[in-house]
């Protein structure tokens, strides 16, 4: 019996770790959202110890983590993420990267989703070069957003469509 307990306090030990762990990696699991005097929605992240900036979100409503990156000029998605979202690839174009030049798959989504923040039709690519499961959040929905960014956490706020 007392065996027993023991299996269970250290299953919950490592449970437990494990998802302190999950945080640390990646502190925006449920992206905070937070309004404006003027209505608008706010999503705010915070770095991870990395110093990084990654959120879970959507894209066509399939959830998937972001890696916010201002240096990629599209949203870029591992060939695997891809194809489990059911993803067709599109035409091939070649893109440098900093690893060289690369080709990957033109495609549009239909929607692309960060807290309470969405954008409908953007443009992104298949790179069948990445590995893991994290998608590049580039500058193809970056540029649609006021970012702001003060003592380790970065405030985003989608554009009036006037400056889009």
């Amino acid at each position: 019996m007392v065996s027993l307990a023991w299996v269970g306090f250290l299953a919950m030990l490592v449970i437990g770790f494990d998802r302190y762990l999950g945080q640390q990696a990646n502190p925006n699991e449920s992206p905070e959202v937070t309004y404006a005097s003027d209505g608008a929605a706010e999503v705010k992240l915070a770095q991870n110890k990395q110093g990084h900036y990654i959120a879970n979100g959507q894209l066509n409503d399939h959830w998937v983590t972001f890696v916010l990156d201002t240096g990629a000029t599209n949203i870029s998605i591992p060939a695997k993420v891809a194809q489990r979202m059911g993803l067709t690839k599109g035409n091939p174009e070649r893109t440098r990267t900093a690893n060289g030049d690369i080709v990957v798959y033109r495609v549009i989504l239909g929607s692309v989703t960060l807290g309470a923040i969405k954008l409908n039709n953007v443009k992104a690519h298949i790179n069948p070069h990445m590995s893991g499961e994290a998608v590049l959040l580039g500058m193809s929905f970056l540029k649609h957003v006021e970012m702001a960014q003060k003592d380790k956490q970065l405030t985003l706020r989608l554009k009036p469509r006037a400056s889009q």
